[in-house]
């Protein structure tokens, strides 16, 4: 295995940034009739989580998003950096809702892990998704959640972090990174 990040996830499973499934939007679940083929999704989804896991810690807290794993449906999990904290699963997720106000905050993607890039994020999403049994919720989160999650659906509407920098600005090796190992500042 490669010294480089990038390297590392690739061989954990994790497709890389030149994929093409990487910038296309996800296909949506029909749910119920595709529960199962959504509960499958969600199973890789936490054990490839769980292989990342093992090999790198995430202070700020870790997302996954099938197209990552190379399933071109809408699904992603979120592991919130809160020890302790539920994981949120999230089936066609679209966001409703954002605030106003913002922040920019360095953000990884395990997808091309050897970078951080500043990115633009509202404080506050409000995202509608589906269950196993076909029905809806929403749900509101807030600043390092809320970011985590607006990444997580990106990677489901086929975009990364980069699309979303500031026109000028560009990803910073992660050996330049001082940030690891510590949550995000509000």
């Amino acid at each position: 295995m490669s010294d480089r990040p990038s390297d590392t996830m690739r061989a954990l499973g994790v497709v890389q940034a030149e994929a093409q499934i990487l910038h296309q939007p996800a296909r949506p679940f029909d749910l119920p009739a595709e529960r199962d083929a959504a509960q499958q999704v969600l199973a890789d989804l936490f054990t490839a989580a769980s292989r990342i896991a093992e090999v790198h810690p995430f202070a700020k807290g870790m997302g996954l998003a099938a197209p990552q794993i190379n399933i071109s449906r809408s699904a992603a999990i979120v592991q919130p950096a809160e020890a302790g904290a539920e994981p949120i699963t999230l089936l066609n997720p679209r966001i409703i809702g954002c605030s106003e106000e913002t922040d920019e905050q360095f953000e990884g993607c395990l997808s091309f892990f050897d970078v951080r890039g500043l990115v633009p994020r509202a404080l506050t999403i409000t995202v509608e998704h589906t269950s196993l049994d076909g029905s809806t919720s929403v749900d509101t989160y807030h600043r390092g959640l809320a970011r985590l999650i607006h990444h997580e659906i990106d990677h489901l509407d086929g975009r990364l972090y980069d699309d979303r920098m500031r026109d000028g600005v560009t990803p910073i090796p992660v050996d330049e990174y001082r940030q690891t190992g510590s949550a995000w500042s509000y």
